[in-house]
């Protein structure tokens, strides 16, 4: 697992200021885990009492039921949401691959920059999903596009996010999936005790957080560290 949390200059760059990363090995329930992400939200919260919190995460419903209590506007991954959008084409022109392709490009310029766009489209396909003529896979992969967007097409505001200069990809927790963990953890022929690998997964939130590798050391030298024989 790996949380982050994420400090925008708010400007129009949405040039990130500063991240904070966390690392922990899987536990049941992940109540360690959101604990500690929980303890740097509320700092990051302190520091600056005038920022808006926004979340922003794919579909999982346990990601919205933390996420929902610190923040104060919710926004779905533009990218997972898109992702959802090749299956209509498919329903759509099932054997045309350029009109697939030409529909999936407009319709996604659509959900970023038009408002209501996320209504529109979950209409459209609803409509699509009413039909009995297309073959069980493609029936299949537009219920899944019609459920989707009916449980989340009110935090696919994009066109509002991208006018109040809001992020509206997750892709840095994509990337400190790769960053914080696979890139150590993974290796060929590596294993793990959980032991370990929380060692290690701390060093790397340390390292990868800036100021946290020295003032990790600076606070080792004021306090001392406790060894137990």
């Amino acid at each position: 697992m790996v949380g982050f949390s994420n400090v925008s200059d708010g400007g129009r760059t949405r040039d990130r200021q500063h991240t904070i990363y966390i690392g922990a090995t899987p536990e049941y329930g992940k109540a360690t885990f959101l604990a500690r992400l929980e303890r740097e939200i509320a700092r990051t919260k302190a520091r600056y009492p005038q920022a808006t919190h926004i979340e922003i995460a794919d579909g999982a419903a346990s990601n919205w039921q933390f996420l929902n209590l610190h923040t104060q506007e919710q926004v779905l991954d533009f990218y997972h949401a898109s992702g959802y959008l090749g299956a209509v084409a498919v329903a759509l022109y099932p054997t045309h691959l350029a009109q697939q392709r030409h529909w999936l490009q407009e319709s996604c310029h659509h959900l970023k920059h038009d408002p209501g766009a996320a209504t529109h489209l979950y209409q459209q396909m609803l409509e699509l999903s009413q039909s009995s003529e297309h073959s069980k896979t493609i029936q299949e992969n537009l219920a899944a596009a019609v459920t989707y967007f009916q449980n989340h097409h009110h935090q696919m505001d994009y066109a509002l996010c991208r006018s109040r200069h809001y992020p509206i990809g997750s892709g840095v927790t994509e990337a400190a999936c790769k960053t914080v963990i696979k890139q150590r953890l993974c290796g060929s022929g590596m294993r793990w005790k959980e032991k370990g690998a929380a060692a290690i997964l701390s060093l790397r939130a340390l390292v990868l957080t800036s100021t946290r590798w020295d003032q990790f050391w600076n606070k080792l030298n004021q306090y001392g560290f406790s060894i137990a024989f």
